[in-house]
């Protein structure tokens, strides 16, 4: 599993006319998922990104309770070594990803945290305004 986490002062998600997510001063977390991943993968992730210091002041959103908007991103798998045009096979297929990012929403919430969501297999509008910015790659 790989999460591209940005700390963002807003961000938000829509489907159509609807706001399906929505934070301020928190974390944007963009999760994808690959083919060998787990549940235990998926739960060590979301403790990794919970207690990731990349907050103003080397805090985490564990420390301060920051908000975190969780949106699937299967292109985070994509591989554009060769050619133009990406290749998408090592991203998981939806009916494996969608649980499991279900499980790593599930685990951040279990550890306290506020999330809110994009919607799965939807075309999304995803807004947000970077601070710093700082963004991290996390991979397990």
């Amino acid at each position: 599993m790989r999460a591209l986490v940005q700390t963002v002062s807003r961000a938000s998600v829509t489907v159509g006319d609807e706001v399906t997510g929505k934070i301020t001063d928190g974390l944007l977390v963009l999760v994808g998922v690959t083919h060998d991943d787990t549940p235990a993968k998926a739960a060590e992730l979301a403790r990794k990104t919970w207690e990731l210091r990349i907050l103003d002041g080397d805090r985490s959103a564990a420390d301060n309770g920051a908000p975190l908007l969780v949106v699937s991103q299967f292109t985070l798998y994509g591989d554009a070594r060769k050619g133009r045009r990406p290749s998408w096979t090592a991203a998981a297929p939806a009916e494996v990803a969608e649980p499991l990012v279900t499980a790593f929403t599930e685990a951040l919430r279990a550890r306290g945290a506020t999330v809110e969501t994009g919607r799965f297999r939807a075309h999304m509008l995803v807004e947000s305004v970077n601070v710093g910015p700082r963004t991290v790659l996390l991979e397990l």
